[in-house]
């Protein structure tokens, strides 16, 4: 697990390699990862925007930004968590992603909140510190 805290808003991440729709034959390694977001600060906010920074093996970089996370925009109250699981393909058998969400206070104003870096590794690849 990786995990970190910005704002009082705490994001977990959870990798894990999915074998059965990976082919590294054909140059392709597929993981998931669960993210779990807990809002300890004392304000309602909601989730509005992802941005990711994911990295190969090789350096090649690809950059993802979109509304919300799995389609929705979920509202954290205090106190309140939001978990859910999405996935990436990659070219190498191991890698790294890192990213933000950006959040929406109930007066309007927008906060930046980290992701934790994190490592992708396929269990029978050549280990590459990320």
């Amino acid at each position: 697990m990786f995990t970190c805290t910005t704002h009082d808003i705490t994001v977990t991440v959870t990798p894990s390699y999915i074998e059965g729709q990976s082919d590294p034959e054909s140059g392709r390694w597929a993981f998931a990862y669960r993210v779990e977001i807990l809002n300890g600060s004392g304000e309602a906010m909601r989730l509005r925007s992802r941005y990711w920074h994911i990295t190969d093996a090789m350096g090649r970089v690809q950059e993802v930004r979109g509304p919300g996370v799995v389609g929705e925009e979920p509202l954290l109250s205090p106190g309140d968590s939001f978990t859910y699981t999405s996935g990436c393909p990659l070219p190498t058998p191991s890698g790294f992603m890192r990213g933000h969400y950006i959040f929406e206070r109930v007066d309007g104003s927008m906060l930046q909140v980290g992701i934790p870096p994190f490592s992708l590794d396929a269990p029978d690849g050549l280990r590459t510190l990320n």
